[in-house]
């Protein structure tokens, strides 16, 4: 595997958590963080995956033809 080198500022709040997660989990702080970029970057290329399937071949046009149909009133307040 090839490994990179990469100089990483962290505030100081979230370095402390992650060392501490890292401790808890006894791996070093560098492979906590390596782990925790790989689930991130899994998790956003699923969704990406996911969500080119879900359009396909839609267009704009549909939800356009869609949107002006709607009705013309605020949206109700969130509860």
């Amino acid at each position: 595997m090839n490994k990179a080198v990469f100089t990483l500022r962290l505030p100081a709040s979230i370095k402390m958590a992650a060392e501490r997660l890292a401790k808890k989990d006894r791996v070093s702080l560098n492979q906590w963080i390596s782990s925790a970029v790989s689930q991130k970057v899994g998790a956003v290329e699923i969704a990406d995956d996911f969500f080119k399937k879900r359009a396909g071949k839609a267009t704009g046009k549909g939800l356009m033809q869609f949107l002006r149909t709607a009705p013309k009133t605020a949206p109700d307040a969130m509860l």
